[in-house]
C-alpha cells in the first residue's frame, strides 16, 4: 500500500552520498546513483511507458542539496546538474520498499545495453 506521509526523518549523507529515510522504526538508506536513476523527471522517465531513458555514468553522482516543495514532495539537486524531478512522499516510500527489485532490473537493463558499471 503507498504511503502519502513524508517520512519522520530524512538525512543526507554527503559523505557516502546517500539519503536515509526514517519511517517510524524503519529506516532505509538510499544511494544517490539509485535516487539518480530513478529520478521522476521526463529526462529519465521519458513522457509515457516505454520511453524511459537508461541513465548511466551515473555511479560517483552524489546530492548537493534538498529543497521542500508544498507538504507532498523534495526536489533533489544532483552533482551532475540534475534537478528537475519531483519525489513525492509516495514515490520516495515505493523507492525504499522496492529498492532491491528495482536495483536489479536497472543492472539488468545495464547489462542488456552492454554497459559496464564502474564501481
Amino acid at each position: 500500500m503507498a504511503n502519502q506521509n513524508p517520512p519522520n526523518d530524512i538525512i543526507l549523507h554527503k559523505q557516502s552520498k546517500s539519503l536515509e529515510l526514517v519511517y517510524g522504526e524503519q529506516s532505509y538508506t538510499l544511494p544517490a546513483e539509485y535516487l539518480r536513476v530513478s529520478s521522476p523527471s521526463a529526462e529519465v522517465q521519458g513522457h509515457g511507458p516505454g520511453q524511459e531513458i537508461l541513465q548511466t555514468h551515473k555511479e560517483d553522482v552524489g546530492i548537493d542539496q534538498l529543497e521542500p516543495v508544498g507538504h507532498y514532495a523534495i526536489k533533489i539537486y544532483f552533482d551532475d546538474g540534475h534537478d528537475s524531478g519531483l519525489f513525492t512522499w509516495t514515490y520516495l516510500y515505493t523507492l525504499a520498499t522496492e529498492q532491491a527489485a528495482r536495483w536489479q532490473n536497472y543492472l539488468n537493463r545495464l547489462s542488456k545495453a552492454g554497459y559496464q558499471r564502474q564501481s
